[in-house]
């Protein structure tokens, strides 16, 4: 019989003012008993909007009626018929606009906690479950993919798994990309994105690391080595800036190049090792998406004593994720909202001592349906701060489109794609993931990788 409550088994998390100091994660996740106990929420509806609203379309009411049952192995396969990275997935997808977002019991209450079990299967299994060796006949081709992002990740996995020999080209010194680079430890744990890589590597997919698709290799030569398709999943890592005075003074970071230094060079273990993060008393970050909430808090565990989301819309315009919001303003983060920087300021040092800026009000929508900002006159002010973080957004570097003829791309470096396959205007290169729509979700990425990979074994077995 289903379990009528209106709420979701509440998540276990760290207290605010303990989480606020350290980088271990803040939601400690399910026990077995709390699994269970929600899955019986579930309504296993015929028509299943769930999976409808999933964009690599697990079989969530089958993965929730195993862990019911307490099959916890059972639902783990049940999820990785569609889903190579459910650990990763059910920490930072944004469920409330996906699966979630199409449950039933979302009418008259919360959703099932879809991400909440995924989260505990993935964990379970990792913790408790044997090696299985698998066994996949080889076809005698070759795939070449571009990035170990998520859209990366997932078509290598899917093309191993239909014989091909996969190798993966990644620019960074470690595979995962922006689940590396750019997540906080605090929010997926980086060990955790190293077993789920390890998982597919042990399937054969081949990293090879520090290779620049453009520069150590181009994808012509690619094609040139045997390589029968190539997917590009490269991401979206160049920073977009303000164009405002000051922005090159001492002390303002992009939010890429500020996490990447605590994330993946480790400068939170500053002086250990020996990629420094100068972060001050007081801090800004522009921005309100999920990316800036990542590196306000960030900020906040390096030391910080104040720190400020500067935002040039209200809280109701800002497009991060109503849970990062949430935990944020618990971590003592401060918002100013409606408020928009005008110029950085600097002392006789060079180094950043304050930000001018001027109070905004809404007026009609813009084009993405959000009300446009627009200045209040004489409502300048400076604002004391040590430290800037830009996080407005990112967009995918230059680099591949630069040094790849026939590839065509949108005028804000976007790749073009046909959407049914993914396939771009150069033939047997397919593209997917933030390097085709900007910056986006980790699962959006992964659906892109695997409608790719269907794609390509489509086109290269004559289908």
């Amino acid at each position: 019989m289903a379990n009528m409550s209106l709420k979701k088994v509440p998540m276990p998390e760290q207290d605010p003012n303990v989480r606020n100091k350290n980088f271990e994660e803040v939601a400690l996740g399910y026990t077995k008993e709390m699994a269970m106990e929600e899955a019986t929420r579930c309504l296993n509806c015929k028509n299943k909007p769930c999976v409808g609203g999933c964009p690599v379309n697990v079989p969530i009411p089958a993965f929730i009626e195993k862990v019911a049952a307490g099959d916890f192995e059972g639902a783990y396969e049940v999820i990785t018929t569609e889903n190579a990275l459910p650990a990763i997935c059910g920490r930072v997808c944004p469920q409330e606009n996906q699966c979630e977002g199409k449950c039933v019991r979302g009418i008259k209450g919360e959703p099932v906690g879809i991400g909440r079990m995924e989260r505990f299967v993935a964990d379970w299994h990792m913790a408790n479950a044997k090696e299985t060796e698998v066994n996949i006949e080889k076809n005698g081709m070759k795939v070449a993919v571009v990035g170990c992002g998520p859209a990366g990740i997932t078509c290598a996995g899917e093309l191993i798994k239909k014989g091909y020999d996969v190798t993966v080209f990644e620019a960074l010194h470690k595979p995962g990309g922006v689940l590396s680079y750019g997540i906080p430890e605090f929010r997926l744990p980086k060990d955790l994105v190293a077993k789920e890589i390890e998982s597919v590597q042990k399937l054969g997919v081949d990293i090879e690391t520090n290779v620049i698709v453009g520069r150590s290799i181009t994808i012509d030569e690619l094609m040139e080595d045997g390589y029968k398709a190539v997917f590009v999943g490269s991401g979206a890592g160049l920073p977009r800036f303000l164009n405002i005075p000051g922005e090159n003074h001492l002390g303002v970071y992009s939010a890429n190049e500020f996490l990447t230094r605590v994330n993946l060079m480790k400068g939170y273990k500053f002086p250990e090792c020996p990629t420094p993060v100068k972060v001050g008393k007081k801090v800004a970050v522009v921005g309100a998406g999920n990316v800036a909430m990542d590196a306000a808090r960030t900020a906040k565990r390096l030391g910080a004593e104040e720190v400020y989301i500067v935002y040039r819309r209200s809280e109701e315009e800002a497009p991060a994720r109503l849970e990062e919001l949430h935990h944020a303003k618990e971590e003592g983060i401060i918002f100013k909202f409606l408020n928009n920087p005008a110029a950085i300021k600097a002392d006789e040092n060079g180094w950043v001592k304050s930000m001018e800026i001027i109070k905004q009000e809404l007026g009609e929508p813009d084009a993405s349906g959000r009300r446009s900002p627009r200045p209040i006159e004489g409502s300048n002010y400076d604002l004391d701060v040590d430290t800037v973080i830009i996080a407005i957004g990112q967009s995918p570097n230059p680099l591949i489109r630069q040094t790849t003829p026939g590839l065509d791309t949108q005028r804000w470096g976007g790749i073009i794609v046909n959407e049914e396959t993914m396939e771009t205007s150069k033939d047997s290169v397919y593209a997917g993931g933030d390097t085709v729509t900007g910056a986006a979700t980790v699962i959006l990425a992964m659906g892109a990788g695997k409608k790719a990979a269907a794609a390509i074994d489509q086109k290269l077995q004559g289908k």
